[in-house]
């Protein structure tokens, strides 16, 4: 497996991960793909690389792009659903399918926090809904609940050195 920065040519790619990072509870329905014009999920991806602490890296398995892992510092009138502060990136993540489970995550986790701690960035942030199995990978990369939604999403925090 290879992890390395997007190429321009490669951004639409972001919006299928986009896609699979969107969490749907077992047994329900998949959201409709039109769920990706929605203006707080596809500010996301919208005019990727025009802001500043846009990053975004891809796997690949014998150039087959596999998943992504990017990030992106959000104003507080625009806020993410993960928004900590305007210095703080949020980020997004996602792996095909069939290679879930195989520490690629993880990878895309540690390689992101290396680039954006390079650049001076001392954290990162997230939101995952609580029924999402992945917070647990991100428990282990070490990042700590900042708030709780009551009914769904938590918003965690990762100190990067």
């Amino acid at each position: 497996m290879k992890i390395r920065k997007i190429k321009h040519k490669e951004t639409d790619f972001l919006k299928e991960m986009l896609y699979l990072a969107l969490f749907v509870p077992e047994g329900q329905p998949l959201f409709p793909k039109s769920i990706l014009d929605n203006p707080d999920i596809s500010k996301y991806i919208d005019h990727w690389g025009a802001l500043p602490n846009d990053l975004a890296l891809v796997a690949l398995i014998n150039n087959e792009l596999i998943g992504a892992i990017w990030g992106r510092t959000f104003s507080k009138s625009n806020a993410g659903f993960g928004f900590i502060d305007e210095n703080t990136p949020e980020i997004c993540m996602a792996v095909k399918e069939k290679f879930r489970n195989q520490g690629i995550g993880t990878k895309l986790i540690d390689e992101i926090s290396k680039i954006y701690f390079s650049k001076g960035i001392k954290s990162i942030s997230l939101s995952v809904d609580k029924e999402n199995r992945a917070k647990l990978l991100y428990k282990r990369k070490g990042f700590f609940v900042v708030e709780k939604d009551e009914d769904k999403d938590f918003i965690m925090k990762k100190i990067i050195q």
